[in-house]
Order: structure tokens, then C-alpha cells, then sequence
């Protein structure tokens, strides 16, 4: 074969190589957007949106050193590998102290700039400012999450609070536009507070104040309203992978009147609102009947007894 055939051989093959790199992600079936987050759901916070952009720019920065790294190797393989009938040793290059320099410098560089943005994105999201909008409490218990605000006075007594249950999916109730403040703690083994579209996880831990953990954590606004699924990210038993909840994000007059409904008697129990029954209340003013379902969108509840014999609801509901 002669030096022009394999030239064009050479060719074909880079422009095979780059035709299968850009039909790829077009038969994936990923919109241009999801392609430039690399995968990471669409974020609902500033500090989501902070990460997304360090992920995408770290990952196309980790593109171009692999593109130059593989496209190294494949020159030197192309055009430096040993010759038919050639059994001449290649020339030897030792102790070249620039070029080994240059190969400690810059990955040093790169992972210096790196961390020096990786920083800067943590201490925004770790940023807590005084008088927050909003206060949660979280608990977090095998294998539920308890949800209930502070500032408030359910009829009952004691703050307004949701529970889940092996039937009942808890729904965390929030307002859109204002910066929330969450205090988290676990009754039993460590749990994991994670909302996908938050972009981050939380390490619910028992006792964080004796063993000196930092609890408190603030987002600065969640953006858009909708239902979001929360679950539990860290192995905490048997039902770990049950342990669903859901984000309910409220425009800030409908996130106010819950709250007001939340420390109401409902005439028809004799006892306070729960959850679902408040924002079924806020139908009536003008809420969407999905954004204001009274049972939660995005999970379902599944049956913790181990003598059941019928299907739980993602089962039974074809999920």
C-alpha cells in the first residue's frame, strides 16, 4: 500500500471518527440542553446553577485534555510506529527537562484553577445570611421524613408539621422567590437530604450539636414553581429506597395562604389541616389542581409490611 492510499485511509477514518461524534448525541434523544449539562437535571436554585455551571466547565475542560491526550497517542501511533523490515531501535530521548517541566506545570495549573473555582462555588452555597424568610426543620427517622416550620402554631399546638407514612408520601410545602433556612437532624442512623433539582445532597446526622456538625443551610430562592421528588441518599436500612418525599414549590401568596390554612381547624375533622387537605383548600383559590394535588406527583408510597400481598402504588399504578 503506498504512502497516498494510507493517507487516505487515514482520512476516512478521522472523518468516520467525527461523524459518529456528532450523530451520537443527536440519537439519544437528549434536547441541546440536557447535552450541555452532561447529564445533571435542570436546577431550581441559584446554588444549583452555581454547580451545573463548575460541572460543565470542569467536564469540558476534562474533554480537551483527553482530546489532546488521545489525539497524542493516536499521531504517535500512526506515524511513529515501527516500519516493516525497520529493526533499528527508535532514537532514546532521556532527562529532557523542559519537556518535563512543561508535563508537571500544567496539570498543576489545571488542578489548581480547578479548585480554585470548586472553592468558590462551596462558599457560595454554604453561605448563610441572618433573617431568612422562611425556617424548616427536618427530621429524618427509618425509613420517613418529618417536615414542620418553627414560626408557626398548628391548632394542636407546637409547630405546623407533616409526617410521612408507609401510605402517606410527606409533602414539603415551599415558597418560591424567598430564601429558606432548613435545620435537619436524624432520630436514629444517618440519613441523606436530597431533592434532585437542588443539585446537592445534606447528611442528616443524629446529635449534630454534640458532635460538633454543621445542621443549618440555607437556599437563597427556589425559581420556579412545581413538584419535585425528594429521597434519602444515604444506605439507612431495610427501606432506604423508600424513603420518598416531595418538594411542593408554591408562588409566595399561595405558599402564605397554606400556612395561614395549616394553623386553621378543619370544620370537617375538628382538627388541623394536614398537607394534602390545605392544598386541596388552595384549589379553591385558584391553585392547579396538579400543582395543588393534595397527594404527592412524583412518588408513591410503598408498603412496608412484610406479610402484604397486594401490589404498592408505583406497582399498582404501572410505574
Amino acid at each position: 500500500m503506498g504512502r497516498a492510499q494510507r493517507r487516505t485511509g487515514y482520512g476516512r477514518a478521522v472523518k468516520l471518527a467525527l461523524l459518529v461524534a456528532l450523530v451520537v448525541p443527536f440519537t439519544t434523544g437528549c434536547t441541546v440542553q440536557d447535552v450541555l449539562r452532561f447529564g445533571w437535571p435542570q436546577g431550581i436554585t441559584p446554588q444549583a446553577e452555581s454547580m451545573r455551571e463548575l460541572w460543565t466547565w470542569s467536564a469540558i475542560a476534562a474533554l480537551v485534555v483527553g482530546a489532546v491526550t488521545w489525539g497524542a497517542m493516536f499521531w504517535a501511533v500512526a506515524f511513529h510506529r515501527k516500519r516493516k523490515g525497520d529493526d533499528s531501535p527508535p532514537r532514546q530521548t532521556q532527562y529532557n527537562l523542559p519537556v518535563e517541566i512543561v508535563f508537571t506545570v500544567i496539570p498543576t495549573v489545571i488542578v489548581a484553577v480547578l479548585f480554585g473555582f470548586t472553592v468558590v462555588v462551596q462558599n457560595y452555597v454554604d453561605t448563610d445570611e441572618a433573617d431568612p424568610d422562611l425556617a424548616v426543620d427536618i427530621r429524618g427517622f427509618q425509613w420517613n421524613w418529618q417536615f414542620s416550620y418553627p414560626e408557626t402554631q398548628a391548632p394542636e399546638g407546637g409547630p405546623v408539621t407533616t409526617i410521612g407514612n408507609s401510605d402517606v408520601i410527606p409533602l414539603l410545602v415551599l415558597p418560591t422567590e424567598q430564601r429558606i433556612q432548613f435545620t435537619q437532624r436524624s432520630t436514629d442512623v444517618i440519613h441523606s437530604f436530597f431533592v434532585p433539582e437542588f443539585l446537592f445532597k445534606r447528611d442528616v446526622f443524629p446529635l449534630p450539636e454534640q458532635n460538633n456538625q454543621d445542621n443549618v443551610w440555607q437556599i437563597s430562592s427556589i425559581e420556579r414553581e412545581g413538584r419535585f421528588v425528594g429521597r434519602c441518599a444515604e444506605l439507612c436500612g431495610t427501606y432506604h429506597a423508600q424513603m420518598n418525599f416531595e418538594v411542593v414549590a408554591l408562588p409566595t401568596e399561595l405558599f402564605d395562604r397554606y400556612l395561614e390554612v395549616r394553623q386553621e381547624v378543619n370544620p370537617v375533622t375538628g382538627a388541623g389541616y394536614s398537607a394534602g387537605e390545605a392544598l386541596q383548600e388552595l384549589q379553591g383559590s385558584g391553585c392547579d389542581p396538579v400543582l395543588c394535588s393534595p397527594t404527592s406527583t412524583t412518588t408513591f408510597p410503598f408498603i412496608t409490611d412484610r406479610t402484604a400481598r397486594q401490589p404498592s402504588g408505583a406497582v399498582a399504578a404501572g410505574n
